[in-house]
């Protein structure tokens, strides 16, 4: 069985204190692997204590394995738990797709935090992607009203007949359920395609 990214980065790290995040993907995953899903499994194991983050003489953020012993057991527990945590913010869910759209050749305008206007716009040559995204929400309810809204603000912002236009949310069941009970023709109508984003930093687009 594979080793997850956390405990992939926590071994690595025992070999290669101070490495940054650049340096681990690179030795992981090779030089032209975004960097992001590294960024976000490092903090996450960062907050547990399980490594630590601070700047070295070059003024670059290293990681360092934390001071405690951590059992292998649980280890894997946090490990786990950290690889399938899809309850993703809005933001983090941005950091991902610039991440997966950039590797494949877009370049990215993102609306970060609070920021006005297209939360993702995405060009490659004479091609445009234009994405709505969501996180997680706190509450069922919250994420039937989140999956509404994005529906409607890319209807409303459907004037350029030769972009493309998705929504992107976390792949969890209810956004998937929500998702599956859109009607076939509204999806084939209005050509828009459902992005699904977990935690391991991977992207699945659903179309029709």
């Amino acid at each position: 069985m594979s080793k997850s990214l956390p405990e992939q980065i926590v071994e690595f790290l025992h070999n290669s204190p101070g490495m940054t995040d650049r340096e681990i993907t690179n030795a992981l995953r090779g030089k032209t692997a975004p960097q992001q899903p590294v960024n976000m499994a490092a903090r996450a194991l960062s907050s547990k204590g399980i490594i630590i983050r601070k700047k070295r003489n070059d003024g670059l953020i290293g990681n360092y394995l934390g001071g405690q012993f951590i059992p292998e057991t649980h280890f894997k527990t946090v490990a786990q738990k950290l690889d399938d945590k899809n309850q993703l913010t809005e933001d983090e869910i941005k950091e991902i797709l610039q991440a997966w759209l950039e590797s494949d050749g877009w370049v990215t305008q993102i609306a970060w935090g609070r920021a006005r206007g297209i939360d993702i716009d995405a060009l490659s040559g004479k091609n445009r992607w234009i994405i709505e995204v969501k996180g997680i929400g706190s509450r069922s309810e919250m994420r039937v009203n989140y999956f509404i809204g994005m529906l409607g603000e890319t209807l409303q912002r459907m004037n350029d007949p030769d972009a493309k236009y998705s929504i992107a949310m976390p792949d969890v069941q209810q956004f998937r359920n929500l998702w599956d009970r859109l009607p076939i023709l509204a999806k084939q109508r209005t050509q828009i395609t459902a992005l699904f984003v977990n935690g391991k930093g991977t992207v699945e687009e659903v179309k029709s």
